[in-house]
């Protein structure tokens, strides 16, 4: 086994880790809750030793169904998200990917197709992501086509809008026009039903939360109109799917959310099945992102979609900004037959994940 260095889409470092021949390499984010473990306890140098030095031992473990994963925990509790990501990834992945779990559905591809807040420096935009979901399509190939026409399309519309606007994109390859959020919402909503698409944002609230306020660029709201601009943004738009509406403490704030929409908690969560045993116990989402690096732990992910499944909790597999090519996240969604994947629309980091998704779904028909 052999753990080293590369650079993620941000060209930041991370790490990648070689097992008998199969690679695992982990993403970092941008936008972190303030729940997620840390991605390094070390410098990255450090981790990567901490690996090697457990390189004989991992080697021996016997990882013989996915529960086996949970034995790696106590040989890595040193280490960071990120290496046992890396290396538990380049397990999965040795082990043969979806093959190793039960799973065999295809998800959902949710497309980012316009981007602003913490994803571009000096965005016009608060909101973090403007989101399209197919409803109509048979396979996950025309999911995909769809959203990738319809990023193509909305290119076109935008040079129309915003006159200043030449390609401009985010971290996840999002067009970064120079608009305000409802601007957006109303160029998205006009032409969504045209491609069979449907609505989301990821408000990314705890971003722009200070002093007990949600600041806006042109306006400031507190708690309560926060929950009802929201809601009216959901009617008024018929938003399918609204991610992290509120910041990442407020629970009983989610309650309030209107549920017509897949209301999804993801700094709220944190992949932690204990908070998301609180959010089940309040109402608080009927949706949340898993990202495995934000836990750190595959028996752990896989732990915590099992629970929100029994309690009727919608999981949604994310890429984060800064991305590798790793696809692990493409076999996990079928494996454990997650009903959705938010992996972007544009780049090669997210492009190869809906590429493997296409390859998988002609691989099991």
């Amino acid at each position: 086994m052999e753990a080293s260095k590369i650079k993620n889409s941000r060209g930041e470092d991370t790490i990648q880790v070689n097992y008998k021949g199969s690679i695992g390499s982990a993403p970092g984010g941008k936008s972190k809750g303030v729940y997620e473990v840390k991605d390094f306890n070390h410098d990255i140098d450090k981790e990567i030793n901490l690996l090697s030095e457990l390189s004989e031992t991992l080697e021996s473990l016997s990882i013989d169904t996915f529960e086996d994963f949970r034995k790696i925990q106590e040989y890595t509790s040193k280490l960071g998200g990120s290496a046992r990501t890396a290396l538990e990834f380049a397990m999965f992945n040795y082990k043969g990917g979806y093959k190793f779990l039960d799973g065999r559905k295809l998800p959902r591809p949710l497309g980012n197709v316009i981007g602003g807040g913490m994803h571009r420096e000096n965005s016009t935009l608060d909101f973090q992501e403007f989101l399209v979901i197919s409803y109509k399509v048979k396979t996950f190939k025309d999911a995909v086509d769809t959203n990738i026409k319809f990023h193509k399309f909305i290119n076109e519309k935008l040079k129309g809008l915003d006159k200043n606007f030449s390609n401009q994109v985010t971290d996840e390859g999002a067009w970064s026009p120079n608009l305000n959020n409802e601007d957006v919402l109303k160029l998205l909503s006009k032409y969504t039903n045209k491609f069979n698409l449907r609505l989301g944002v990821d408000v990314a609230a705890s971003s722009f939360f200070k002093d007990n306020l949600y600041k806006y660029k042109d306006k400031e709201l507190t708690k309560d109109e926060q929950i009802d601009y929201i809601n009216s943004l959901i009617k008024k738009y018929d938003l399918y799917y609204v991610e992290d509406p509120l910041h990442q403490d407020d629970f009983l704030g989610f309650a309030y959310i209107n549920k017509k929409a897949l209301v999804v908690g993801d700094d709220l969560i944190a992949t932690d099945i204990e908070r998301l045993k609180r959010a089940v116990h309040l109402h608080a989402v009927n949706g949340f992102i898993v990202k495995p690096n934000q836990i750190g732990s595959l028996y752990k992910l896989k732990e915590i979609v099992n629970y929100g499944k029994e309690n009727n909790i919608v999981p949604v597999i994310s890429h984060r900004s800064g991305e590798t090519m790793d696809v692990t996240i493409s076999h996990l969604s079928v494996g454990l037959e997650i009903p959705i994947i938010k992996t972007g629309v544009s780049g090669k980091e997210r492009e190869i994940k809906l590429n493997e998704l296409v390859r998988i779904e002609e691989e099991i028909k």
